[in-house]
Formats: structure tokens, sequence, C-alpha cells
């Protein structure tokens, strides 16, 4: 019994130091530009922290408002800014990635309906571990001056 007790100790400290990357991960300021009338793609934005102790990867996103999403960057080329996919967003041990506009970004394409301001997206962020981590994204309309990532 004393070892049973002993062996189930050792395999619960093996489960702590194995979490899910989406254990170690938040989410902060979260949202979807609201697409212009008739555009068929929009961007998502939040910034991703991960408290954990090692390197997290973001290896996927999805959501039901889209037919493809995508993990996005922009790159400048030869003086003109294009948007390309990245296989993965890379989050270092106690770091963040902000995605936001001209940056690191995921990227819904095909959208089935429009968005409706004020609306909220669920998106799912998957990780190279395999866990996953669900976000509820608010669709916000795009300002003159940019998109604050601290909104009410």
């Amino acid at each position: 019994m004393k070892k049973l007790s002993v062996l189930a100790a050792g395999l619960g400290l093996c489960a702590l130091a194995i979490a899910a990357d989406a254990d170690r991960v938040s989410v902060v300021d979260p949202y979807v530009r609201l697409a212009p009338p008739n555009a068929m793609a929009t961007g998502a934005f939040m910034v991703i922290r991960n408290a954990g102790e090692r390197d997290v990867r973001v290896v996927r996103a999805s959501n039901p408002a889209s037919r493809i999403t995508e993990l996005h960057t922009h790159l400048h080329e030869n003086g003109v800014m294009k948007m390309r996919p990245v296989p993965a967003i890379d989050i270092k041990a106690g770091g963040e990635a902000v995605l936001k506009p001209g940056g690191l970004h995921v990227m819904l394409i095909d959208l089935k309906t429009p968005l409706q301001e004020g609306g909220r997206l669920p998106i799912t962020l998957e990780f190279a571990d395999g866990s996953s981590l669900r976000v509820e994204a608010p669709v916000v309309r795009p300002t003159a001056g940019g998109m604050p990532m601290n909104r009410p």
C-alpha cells in the first residue's frame, strides 16, 4: 500500500512537470478588426503571454467565421509591405508575443458571413504539444489612429 502511495505521488509530480502549453499561456486584449462591407478577410490581434519556464509555440488557429485561418506576419520587400503566412508563432519562456496590425496576426480568410461590430468571435489557438486555448475576441471597428490594445 505504501509503494502505491509513493507511485501515485510520483505520477502526480510528473503530470505537473509536463503541464500542457495552453495551461501556461494567457491572452490579453484579443480583438477582431471589423471588415469593411463585402471584404472577405480580416485580422485578429492579441497579446499572448507565456508564464511557463519553457518556450511555447502556437502552430495553428481556428474559428467558426472563416473558411481559412492562418498565422501571418507583415514583411517589407523592396519598399512594399506584404502579408505572408508563418508556420508558427514562438513565445519565449516568461515572454510574450504581440499580435498587432502591421506585425504578427491571425488572418481570417474567406469569411462565411459578415462579422458584426460588438459581436464576439471564438478563436482557438493550438500549440505544438497538441493543447489548445479558446479566446473570445470582440469584433471592433477600426479607428483613425489604429487599433488600441486596451479597449473597453
